[in-house]
């Protein structure tokens, strides 16, 4: 683990490809913690295809996460980062953040990683609450996954 990293990991009751199906057709159905809500903008799933996702709070918040994907592994591994822009257009970095996806049978290791560039933007991102944010993300996740998994 890096110095300035951050680690959310489940083992979720879910195989691989429900998972990557819950994040390339229903992730704002589990992106943030409700009562907040998220919508996909654009996500071009290969290296250098853009990322973007939009969150809306409920007092009527608006956080604009723009990116670009960096690596896209179908049903394995997704790594992203804000350092860029569609183009690789520099932006003000926050993170390089990656999802992992470990086949255990008929469920998944799930290992969310948030690389920072300085201990401050760790600290500020421990702070905002990454650790109950990304955990909550991750339940929400693994329900959805659990859902396509059994057909529904």
């Amino acid at each position: 683990m890096s110095e300035h990293e951050l680690v959310v990991e489940r083992l979720m009751d879910a195989p691989a490809g429900a998972l990557w199906r819950a994040y390339t057709d229903h992730l704002n159905e589990w992106f943030c913690p409700k009562p907040w809500r998220a919508e996909v903008v654009e996500m071009d799933l290969r290296a250098g295809g853009r990322s973007s996702i939009t969150m809306y709070g409920p007092d009527g918040e608006v956080m604009p996460n723009d990116g670009v994907y960096l690596e896209v592994v179908p049903e394995r591994r997704l790594v992203f980062t804000d350092a860029f822009t569609v183009g690789w257009e520099p932006a003000g970095p926050f993170f390089v953040g990656s999802f992992e996806f470990e086949p255990q049978g008929d469920k998944t290791l799930f290992r969310g990683r948030a690389r920072h560039w300085t201990e401050e933007a760790r600290n500020q991102h421990a702070e905002m609450g990454f650790e109950q944010g990304w955990g909550v993300m991750a339940e929400q996740w693994e329900e959805v996954a659990r859902r396509i998994a059994a057909g529904a």
